[in-house]
């Protein structure tokens, strides 16, 4: 009987790449270890001078000249930060008609076209099949997007390594749960634990974490890892980031533990913040759900004192991986390597299980033309075998038949040869329809072009609009829930206007050096000329980031609004896909001017929220007829009150924005107390000269390479669209999202 397989169980982490070699004896039901490999990277691939392609290349180059995959299968893990994972509960389904239902809940789950990303999905759980339904289907969904994916797999692809299986990180974390912990079995029928059980996979930026009961799995992903606590130290007492990492590994030997744990702290009450929170959405959602334990893995758990803080703080027991109960092997178990770094085995260990066929997850994201690709090269030796014999079949035959080509006459084939001219003379008749039928294609093309062509300058003003928005800075996941004003990373803007003119010089030449300053080089370098338009957008925003000067007041606004206007191409984390924001004609984006001033507050109820209800719908302020508006680059005192002016909808000295806000409490509540915080009102203009898609390429360029070919980025478009027919400014919304 041939032996089974060997699979590698492949994880390229942050800090390294983690290898376990597993085999299953089928005599004895066992999972054996027969090697494995821990290769640490020359830096972590998060810090900033590292360049992790090049990093990920000498680690893999080490493990495969220290290990041979030749025979074996292998299966990779990624990780699940950036990966999407949904469960959905199913209504009353025909058993045929499943996978037309899980199609139609990812469109509306998966944030971008299916076309883009790489899916998978399988039934959780028990489901009750009755007169041909499913009833109780639980639907587990996973996806990610199809550049990420083959970003983790390019480096296997280029040293020709084939990839069995690609896994979710937090999906092996649950494949080991189930075999290793729960002792549950693929061929035995799955069976629920009375209580559920909590995994903390800590990384080097993020922790997975994975409650399950072996039957249904919840899954999040806790943006804070090892290195978060790395950080700490190196601000509070002062070190470098690689000294930092020794002393957090060391913290218990350390001259003085005390201050080390001192300035650990803050994270570590983030770090069981961010799982209480996640432990009561669970809780919440599953009322009669009793969590038994929580099962620490991941190098990052290693950290001193971690252990018994979440056990203080969560009211669990707390364990951490120090062995695999389901695995033997003692050549690779009681190696001391292995045992240092046991707990960051446990993801390819579990992707290795599943290759293995061993879990009841059978999911993969490996894409199928890589699949059918490796088939195919499989399958070549047997195809080749078979066309073999097929043509050796076929020249016996043809011999055969030569032997009587003498015995051909007219009245034999005389049919067959009319048949055949009558068949060519339809394909000509045929071809000629269609030549026919492309020049009217071509007609109706062309008139088509002709009536949209009066349409083009509507769709100009939408790109603009569309642009400005994609610019923004907006809160997304988690952030959505800061409770704190100051915190929140949106600018609203208040009023958007567009002035037409003849000369763009007329803009530019008053501007002061510091407004100019603000600009791209190339656009100093290049100063506007000929029509287009000057765009003026006026907002404000609340953030306020007391360290960081760069993430405060005016500063705030140029590394982020003003800095997305210049970028050729923009894509936001909650966008489908880029927009276009330089191509579009916008150039010479400034700041004009601004003004940071104190304003009340009220928690309970969002003063911009109140405000926008004094300011009527929308949020917009009053509003005048779009006409001649005054051109920016004068003084900046003088500036700010002619745009700050009630008639431009402003929101400075007796503008609707500057008046407190009454709130009431709920009936017998307490009402929160008024504070005091920073608001900055700023004014942005930028030119604007609508540029056609065929032209769009010429921001593509850097300045000298433009110039070099003679490609003027001041040229006049060649459709200039109208001013909005409404009459009015555009204007955005309080919350422009």
């Amino acid at each position: 009987m041939a032996e089974n397989p060997a699979v590698w169980g492949i994880e390229i982490g942050q800090s390294a790449l983690k290898a376990i070699r597993l085999r299953y004896a089928e005599a004895a039901g066992q999972v054996i270890a027969i090697a494995f490999d821990y290769v640490p990277h020359a830096k972590i691939l998060s810090q900033p001078d590292a360049v992790p392609h090049e990093l990920i290349a000498q680690s893999l180059e080490t493990f495969l000249s220290r290990n041979d995959l030749k025979g074996d299968l292998v299966a990779v893990a990624v990780p699940g930060s950036t990966a999407l994972a949904r469960f959905i509960s199913l209504p009353p389904v025909e058993a045929g008609k499943v996978g037309d239902i899980v199609r139609y809940e990812a469109r509306q789950q998966i944030p971008f076209a299916l076309e883009d990303v790489v899916w998978d999905y399988q039934t959780i759980g028990k489901a009750v099949e009755e007169s041909g339904y499913i009833l109780g289907a639980e639907v587990g969904l996973f996806a990610m997007k199809r550049e990420q994916l083959m970003q983790h797999l390019q480096p296997f692809l280029e040293r020709k390594i084939e990839v069995e299986l690609v896994q979710i990180g937090s999906l092996a974390v649950y494949n080991f749960l189930c075999y290793d912990q729960m002792g549950m079995r693929a061929e035995q029928e799955l069976v629920p634990q009375d209580e559920y059980t909590i995994a903390l996979d800590m990384g080097t930026d993020n922790t997975a974490l994975v409650i399950t009961n072996g039957e249904k799995i919840w899954i999040r992903n806790v943006p804070i890892g090892g290195n978060h606590f790395t950080r700490a130290l190196t601000k509070n007492m002062k070190l470098t980031f690689a000294k930092a990492e020794h002393l957090k590994c060391n913290a218990t030997k350390s001259p003085d533990p005390r201050a080390v744990f001192q300035a650990l702290r803050p994270v570590f009450n983030d770090y069981v913040s961010e799982i209480q929170r996640s432990i009561g959405y669970f809780s919440s959602v599953n009322r009669d759900a009793r969590i038994g334990r929580v099962i620490g893995m991941g190098n990052g758990f290693k950290l001193a004192g971690l252990q018994k803080f979440l056990h203080q703080n969560l009211q669990y027991d707390v364990e951490r991986v120090e062995a695999f109960e389901s695995l033997v092997g003692d050549m690779v178990l009681s190696a001391p390597l292995f045992q240092e770094n046991i707990m960051s085995f446990v993801v390819p260990y579990g992707a290795a299980l599943q290759a293995l066929k061993l879990t009841h997850i059978h999911t993969s994201l490996l894409p199928k033309e890589i699949a059918i690709a490796r088939t195919i090269r499989r399958k070549k030796p047997w195809a080749v075998v078979t066309a073999a014999s097929l043509l050796l079949g076929l020249s016996l035959s043809t011999f055969g038949y030569s032997t009587v080509a003498s015995s051909v006459s007219a009245e034999r084939f005389g049919e067959a040869e009319q048949a055949a001219k009558e068949f060519t003379s339809k394909v000509s008749s045929f071809k000629s329809n269609y030549d026919q039928a492309v020049g009217q294609h071509a007609q109706l093309v062309e008139q088509g072009e002709k009536l949209l062509a009066p349409l083009r300058p509507t769709r100009y003003w939408m790109e603009l609009y569309r642009a400005i928005n994609e610019c923004l800075p907006r809160d997304v996941g988690d952030q959505q829930d800061i409770e704190d004003i100051t915190k929140r990373e949106r600018i609203n803007l208040t009023q958007i206007f567009a002035t037409k003119t003849d000369d763009l010089s007329k803009w530019f030449e008053p501007l002061k050096e510091q407004q100019r300053a603000l600009m791209l080089p190339e656009d100093v370098k290049n100063p506007p000329t000929g029509p287009g338009y000057v765009v003026t957008l006026i907002g404000h925003h609340y953030h306020e980031e007391p360290d960081n000067f760069r993430k405060r007041g005016r500063e705030y606004v140029r590394n982020t609004l003003l800095k997305n206007l210049t970028q050729p191409t923009l894509q936001q984390p909650n966008s489908p896909q880029p927009v276009p924001v330089r191509k579009l004609g916008i150039t010479h984006a400034t700041i004009i001017t601004f003004q940071t001033d104190e304003v009340p507050y009220n928690p309970l109820g969002d003063q911009m929220m109140g405000q926008m209800a004094q300011l009527g719908p929308g949020g917009m302020g009053p509003m005048g007829p779009m006409g001649p508006m005054p051109m920016m680059g004068g003084d900046p005192e003088q500036d700010m009150e002619a745009m700050m002016e009630p008639a431009y909808g402003g929101f400075g000295r007796g503008g609707a924005m500057r008046r407190p806000v009454a709130v009431r409490a709920k009936p017998g509540a307490e009402a929160p107390e008024t504070k005091i915080i920073r608001r900055t009102s700023f004014v942005i203009q930028f030119v604007w000269r609508p540029t056609p898609p065929d032209q769009r390429d010429q921001y593509d360029l850097k300045p000298e390479a433009a110039e070099a070919e003679g490609t003027g980025t001041e040229e006049a478009p060649a459709e200039t669209p109208e001013t909005p027919p409404t009459g009015e400014p555009a204007a955005a919304d309080e919350e422009t999202q």
